[in-house]
């Protein structure tokens, strides 16, 4: 499989505990894969919104192209339908009902010229979570300087 990352929510992975990923298609304009080409995509404060038995993204910010053409009015923020099949959607209604969870999108990639958006059910956590996970971090890093042959 053919997959090339656009960009990653590296904030999801700092406040929440991931459960459990899924890929999902996305409807988009031509203007916005023209501007995700060129990397003009943040996920950092998006999530993911079940309305009427169907999946939204929300708060992706895809900044229009100097050349977009005139005809139409680009809005960067505009919400996002998720493509999903009915298992995958109850699963995400049945794990949003739960105390403490939520959808969060991990990351846009492209796969076989189509973009997806990985999106994970996740736990939110607490701050000494947080800092607990710093600290694993920090000394898994150290454990490699030390580990490594000079």
């Amino acid at each position: 499989m053919t997959t090339r990352q656009l960009v990653q929510n590296k904030k999801a992975f700092h406040d929440y505990f991931i459960e459990e990923r899924l890929e999902a298609g996305l409807v988009l304009q031509g203007w916005e894969l023209k501007s995700l080409r060129d990397g003009r995509v943040q996920l950092k404060d998006s999530y993911v919104l079940l309305k009427n038995g169907e999946a939204f993204l929300i708060g992706i910010l895809i900044t229009p192209l100097n050349t977009v053409s005139t005809h139409i009015t680009p809005d960067p923020q505009r919400t996002r339908k998720l493509l999903l099949h009915t298992r995958e959607l109850a699963r995400l209604k049945l794990a949003i009902e739960r105390e403490g969870y939520t959808v969060v999108p991990l990351d846009l990639h492209w796969a076989h010229n189509r973009v997806k958006a990985e999106i994970a059910i996740a736990k939110g956590k607490a701050q000494h979570d947080k800092r607990e996970t710093l600290k694993q971090r920090e000394w898994a890093r150290e454990k490699q300087r030390l580990l490594k042959p000079r």
